[in-house]
Order: C-alpha cells, then structure tokens, then sequence
C-alpha cells in the first residue's frame, strides 16, 4: 500500500496494491501488520457501512465525547470526502482536505480523532464503508453544517441540490461548535 500525507498532516490517503485479472481487481482493504507499520491504528471496534443515493451530503459529524478516528473508504460508486481540523490548539484549525474515493481507485483515507468528517456523493448510487477507533456516543456526537461559509469547503453541488438530513441541515456553524482543545 502507498500513504500519502495531505496538506492535513494526519490525515493521510491510503492507495493499496490492487491486482486486475480478466476475472476482476482484488487488494487488501486493511491489513493489521500493514496498518501498524504505517503507524496507523490496528485496533478497530466498531465496523459501519451507509449505502447513498447521488447528492446526499452527510455531515460534518465528529464526537467530542469518546472521539473516534475513522479509515473510511467506498465500496462502490464515488464520493466527495471532506475532513476538517477541529482542534483549536492546531495550526491548522478549521482547515480541510478533500478527496474523492471511488470503488474503483480503491483509495481510503485516515482521519484521526479531533476532526469533523462528511462526504457527498458523486454518483448514481454509492456505499460507505468505515473503521472507527471508539464506539459511537450519542450524548457527544456534534455537528457542523456543511455548508458554513467561514469552512469555505467547495462542495461540487449548489445548497439547493444537496440532500441533506434535518439533523445535519440544523448543524451548529464553526464559530458556534463545541470543538477539541
């Protein structure tokens, strides 16, 4: 596998071997002696896939309470993948990085605890599939609207065609947001 630093310098993209016959492709989507070379998590606790149908924008979610890192990658179709800084003691607070993941590139990307995350999907249909490091708590999952002009994120879709949740719709904005230290 290849990891590749973003302008984030713990958010990585991860690329791994893939191996095409006249059969099909197959490559390793994690692999623990892999993972812990790279110095990535090895231990993962909970498993979550969300299937999305062409411009639903999920996000941004994080958790203050039990914060999660997430190796998040599509199993098919095409999504646009955003992280974003929320750690105020960072020189990189509030800034982001975008990548697009496909099932075919087989690319995934790491986000580590202290980093809101959302996704917009590009094609007809695509499926979500992620690592966390922590379990998911209720009580201190938050959210920062998508669209927050201070994040300046380029989202590929104009606000009226997104389709997005009332509970992301009503998220807090940036300067709003209970974030990490």
């Amino acid at each position: 596998m290849n990891v590749e630093e973003t302008a984030l310098p713990s958010v990585l993209i991860i690329t791994p071997k893939i191996f095409n016959d006249s059969r099909g492709s197959f490559w390793e989507t994690w692999n623990a002696k892999s993972y812990t070379e790279a110095g990535l998590p090895s231990l993962w606790v909970q498993d979550n896939f969300s299937l999305s149908k062409k411009n639903v924008l999920r996000g941004l979610h994080y958790q203050t309470i039990q914060p999660q890192g997430k190796l998040v990658r599509v199993t098919h179709g095409a999504v646009l993948d955003v992280a974003i800084d929320l750690r105020r003691s960072s020189p990189y607070f509030a800034k982001h990085v975008s990548v697009e993941l496909t099932g075919e590139n087989g690319r995934m990307l790491w986000i580590p605890e202290g980093f809101g995350h959302g996704f917009l999907v590009l094609s007809d249909v695509a499926g979500f599939a992620y690592k966390v490091t922590d379990s998911y708590c209720p009580s201190g999952e938050r959210t920062i609207v998508w669209n927050d002009p201070d994040l300046a994120i380029a989202w590929p879709i104009a606000s009226e065609d997104a389709i997005v949740s009332d509970k992301d719709r009503q998220g807090a904005t940036l300067q709003n947001a209970e974030v990490f230290a």
